[in-house]
C-alpha cells in the first residue's frame, strides 16, 4: 500500500497578518508615548544650550573689548529701535617723559605749544602690542562734554595720529600739543573705534541680530549708521536685549556697563529661550 507525503504548508494567513500589524501598531503607539518626552527634552536641552553657548560668547566678547576701553570714552544712546554702544578700543599704553633727564636731554611731551616734530620718550617699557603708525595717542581723556579733552574730536580735541616709532621715541603727525597733560604722565594708545549694535525683535526674534561695527571714522556725535569700516554679526534670534552705563558707579573712577541679552530659536513647533546678564568694569581713570 502506498502512502503519500502531503507537502507540509507554511506561512499565516491574511487574518493573521492584520492582527500581527495592529497589535504591532498598537506596541508602537506605546512606546512612542513613553519615549516623546525624553526624546523631546533632549532637543530642548541641546537647543537651550547652544543658545547658551552663543550668548556666552557674545557677552563675554563685549565684555573683553570693554575692559580695553579708553578711560570716559563709553557712550550709549538708542534710535530706530535699535541698542548702540561705542567706546574707543585701546592697544596698550604707558608713561611719557614730563621732564628731561639728568643731562637735561630726551624728548618731552609738551603742552600749550609743540615744535616740529612733534615727538615724546616712552618711559620703562613699550607697550606690549607694538605702536604703528596710524594708531592714536590720547592723554588725559575727560570723555563728551569736556571739549578739547574729548577724543571724539579727533585732532581738534586730544587725539593725535602717530607718525613714527624709533626705539622708544613716538613721533606724532602734527605738532598740535595736547591740552591737558594727565597728572601721572600716562598716555594710551587707541587703535579704533568700536561699536556694538543689538537690533532686538520679540515678534519675530529671527530678526532680530547683534553686531560688531569697527574702524569707521570717528564723530563727535556717537553714529548709528556705519558706511565705512568692518562689521561681524555676533549672534542672531534677538528678542530682547538691554545696555545700560552707569559712568560712576565704583568710587567714581570705574564705570559699570550692565548686559543682558535674549535669545530665541524655533523649532518643529516649539521654541526655546535664554536670557543672559553680565555686568563689566571699565577704568575712568584719565
Amino acid at each position: 500500500m502506498k502512502r503519500r507525503a502531503r507537502a507540509a504548508q507554511c506561512g499565516f494567513t491574511l487574518p493573521e497578518a492584520i492582527i500581527v500589524i495592529a497589535v504591532t501598531g498598537i506596541i508602537a503607539a506605546v512606546v512612542a508615548t513613553f519615549i516623546r518626552a525624553p526624546v523631546q527634552g533632549y532637543f530642548d536641552s541641546t537647543r537651550r544650550a547652544q543658545l547658551s553657548d552663543l550668548a556666552d560668547t557674545a557677552l563675554r566678547r563685549m565684555t573683553r573689548d570693554l575692559r580695553l576701553a579708553l578711560p570716559n570714552s563709553v557712550r550709549v544712546t538708542s534710535a530706530g529701535g535699535s541698542l548702540y554702544l561705542e567706546f574707543l578700543l585701546t592697544r596698550g599704553g604707558g608713561r611719557y617723559r614730563a621732564e628731561p633727564d639728568a643731562s637735561g636731554s630726551g624728548d618731552v611731551l609738551e603742552f600749550g605749544s609743540a615744535a616740529s616734530p612733534y615727538r615724546f620718550d616712552v618711559l620703562g617699557q613699550m607697550p606690549t602690542k607694538p605702536v604703528t603708525p596710524g594708531n592714536s595717542i590720547v592723554v588725559y581723556n575727560l570723555g563728551p562734554g569736556f571739549g578739547a579733552s574729548d577724543a571724539y574730536q579727533g585732532s581738534s580735541g586730544n587725539l593725535r595720529t602717530v607718525s613714527g616709532v624709533s626705539g622708544n621715541t613716538v613721533t606724532l603727525s602734527s605738532a598740535v600739543a595736547f591740552p591737558l597733560p594727565s597728572t601721572s604722565s600716562r598716555f594710551h594708545v587707541v587703535e579704533h573705534a568700536v561699536s556694538y549694535v543689538c537690533t532686538a525683535n520679540a515678534t519675530d526674534p529671527a530678526a532680530g541680530e547683534l553686531r560688531r561695527h569697527w574702524g569707521y571714522a570717528l564723530a563727535a556725535a556717537q553714529p548709528i549708521a556705519f558706511p565705512s569700516g568692518s562689521d561681524a554679526l555676533l549672534a542672531s534670534g534677538v528678542a530682547a536685549c538691554s545696555i545700560v552705563y552707569n559712568p560712576s558707579a565704583v568710587a567714581m573712577r570705574n564705570g559699570v556697563v550692565s548686559l543682558a541679552l535674549t535669545l530665541t530659536r524655533s523649532s518643529a513647533g516649539s521654541s526655546e529661550s535664554v536670557t543672559l546678564v553680565q555686568e563689566a568694569h571699565v577704568s575712568n581713570m584719565p
